[in-house]
């Protein structure tokens, strides 16, 4: 069985929330980021080097890394969901666009936060790059439901999971009230709500 490897509330929860859509039957098993050991058992770094999550193990005992690239794996094993177009097409390039840009721009933005080292200073410059990025999927939110317009896609399950953290760095959302409505939107799907509730994340 295919089997994810996560943290609560980490970006491994964009593929767990694909999964869950998506429909696939999956295994999750909860890592200790800072002792590298898996909950049930294990040493996490002889199956994942780099020490990350999400990290992907595939039926075929093959691993598989980075969240962007798992979450379009995971859409292609459930075409008829929607969850990605088809590969080759203009859409999935657009996809892959939305991706890359939550993962470099967005993503990214919150790490020096989330760092104990970061000097406040500094941490004041990360919330200022981050608003800016805030302020351009608030435009693209006051005009579409989702990042690829009315279809919920696995960009979608990333941009949430990441946005989300703003909780965590005192970066109030109020602030871009189309993203704040994308999060609700988002938070209320059934399938986003039972991964939600399988980190311990909602109750």
């Amino acid at each position: 069985m295919t089997t994810l490897y996560f943290s609560p509330a980490a970006c491994s929860l964009s593929p767990h929330i694909a999964l869950r859509e998506a429909g696939l039957e999956f295994k999750a098993e909860q890592v200790d980021l800072k002792s590298k050991q898996v909950k049930s058992g294990g040493d996490f770094l002889a199956i994942n080097p780099k020490g990350q999550v999400p990290t992907l193990k595939l039926n075929s005992g093959e691993i598989l890394t980075e969240g962007p690239a798992i979450v379009q794996w995971v859409a292609d094993q459930a075409p008829q969901t929607g969850l990605a177009p088809a590969n080759g097409t203009l859409a999935r390039y657009h996809l892959q666009e939305w991706l890359n840009f939550i993962t470099s721009e967005v993503h990214k933005g919150f790490s020096p936060l989330f760092s104990p080292t970061t000097p406040d200073a500094y941490k004041a410059i990360a919330k200022e790059a981050l608003g800016k990025k805030f302020a351009h999927l608030n435009e693209h939110f006051g005009k579409h439901n989702y990042l690829m317009g009315n279809q919920f896609t696995v960009a979608d399950g990333y941009c949430f999971t990441v946005t989300n953290w703003s909780n965590f760095v005192g970066i109030d959302l109020g602030q871009w009230p189309n993203v704040k409505a994308f999060q609700e939107r988002v938070s209320a799907r059934p399938k986003v709500q039972e991964a939600l509730k399988a980190e311990g994340l909602m109750k």
